[in-house]
């Protein structure tokens, strides 16, 4: 079979919602470490690895060893059954989270994640109001639509009333048309009169992505989350950082949130948890944990095989320090990308992100001052990418920030090649 079958069949069995990067999609047969091939063994170097999901790079051997091993000893369960994969797994993600958080709770996708976390939030505090951030996303179930703040994104007009959206901390497209540092950080400030004209006054918290990933890997300035939190502390609310992509060291520490200095009250987690295995989580504390005294179950949620990947790939980050490598590599990305910028001033406008999850927004004519988002420039860097063998992703509310997140083990001259091939393809929709 080619890639023009699977193309066909790929349109033909399943729903037309789910759509494929490029105007001839990319079938992918094998992948190893920072390279994928399609069915024709033409390589691909892969710099949004599976949407910030395969970690520690495609196949990687240690991981596979503790997944096969796993699988000929013990596939699944269901969470009735204690096993030695997840309690692991569970305690050394407590070792791992940040402040008081000590207690785990296991789900197979990100969005399960992020609706526990909302539901823990109301059981805790007694209050159902619970705050978003425009632009954020946060799965594809009815509340995590609710919490979605993108139009493209919500495929029912009816949504959960219980959410309320916050300004994004969008500083390249200020929502209020000031400019930082000057603005004060208006926008988190807003959150005061937000909660007090659109709420009962006491809320369950806010569930805020530390950097916005479909929104456009959106940056907030670094006072931006203290703020916050002090708001919705005061209102009688929890702080819940989503993970789901900023974690495991993607940002150049381990969870995101720690590049703000805030300590959270639950943390959610997926995507790079377990290098590619369908798993995430949901830690917070004891006194949040024990608000749930309903049964409840997770028929996937912490599957033996999945665990066992997750351990490994943690192991692989912690033995390889692969937090100080995202920033390290990051810093040469970074840079990378601003020259980029300085040399097509006109079509790229921002350069933003931390680590290993950078971003840059394409714009008509920032040497003029028009910011106006050009997803036409996107579509055509895409595709020149892809040309030169360059896989890298897209996001944004106007589907103009090219996502830039190879796995947390690329190295240097990976790095520059990515860089190169990115050089070549501006010059040619310049």
């Amino acid at each position: 079979m080619n890639s023009e079958t699977i193309r066909k069949k790929h349109k033909d069995y399943l729903f037309p919602a789910v759509k494929n990067y490029y105007k001839e999609s990319v079938a992918v047969a094998r992948a190893k470490g920072a390279r994928v091939e399609d069915m024709e063994g033409n390589s691909y170097l892969d710099f949004f690895g599976g949407i910030l999901t395969v970690s520690v790079g495609h196949a990687n051997e240690d991981v596979n060893r503790e997944v096969i091993t796993q699988i000929n000893n013990l596939t699944h369960v269901s969470s009735l059954y204690p096993t030695l994969p997840v309690v692991e797994l569970a305690e050394k993600l407590v070792n791992l989270a940040p402040g008081k958080l000590d207690k785990c709770f296991f789900t197979a996708s990100g969005t399960e994640a992020d609706e526990t976390a909302v539901m823990m939030a109301q059981l805790y505090t007694g209050n159902y109001e619970l705050i978003a951030l425009r632009h954020g996303y946060s799965g594809r179930s009815l509340l995590a639509q609710s919490l979605t703040a993108h139009a493209s994104w919500r495929a029912l007009p009816t949504q959960v009333a219980a959410v309320k959206h916050a300004l994004s901390p969008y500083c390249y497209r200020c929502p209020l048309k000031l400019t930082y540092p000057e603005c004060g950080v208006a926008c988190a400030e807003d959150v005061e009169e937000l909660i007090q004209t659109t709420t009962t006054g006491q809320i369950a918290g806010i569930l805020v992505e530390p950097i916005q990933g479909v929104g456009g890997f959106i940056t907030p300035p670094p006072e931006y989350f203290k703020i916050v939190a002090e708001i919705v502390r005061n209102h009688g609310g929890i702080f819940i950082s989503d993970e789901v992509q900023t974690g495991f060291g993607r940002t150049g520490k381990m969870w995101g949130i720690e590049q703000y200095d805030v300590e959270p009250d639950m943390i959610t987690a997926a995507k790079g948890i377990a290098n590619g295995m369908p798993l995430a989580a949901v830690v917070t504390t004891s006194d949040i944990a024990a608000t749930l005294t309903k049964n409840t179950i997770s028929t996937f949620g912490g599957n033996p095989v999945s665990c066992a990947a997750a351990k490994a790939t943690i192991n692989v980050i912690q033995r390889d320090e692969l937090d100080k490598n995202a920033e390290e590599m990051g810093d040469i990305l970074r840079k990378g990308l601003e020259q980029l910028q300085e040399k097509y001033p006109k079509v790229i406008g921002e350069v933003r992100g931390m680590g290993l999850m950078q971003a840059i927004e394409l714009v008509v004519d920032e040497t003029k001052k028009d910011r106006t988002p050009n997803p036409a420039a996107a579509e055509q860097l895409m595709e020149e990418t892809k040309a030169r063998g360059l896989l890298i992703g897209r996001g944004g509310l106007y589907a103009n920030a090219m996502r830039i997140s190879p796995p947390l083990n690329i190295t240097r001259s990976e790095v520059e090649e990515a860089i190169g091939i990115l050089n070549d393809s501006f010059a040619a929709i310049d």
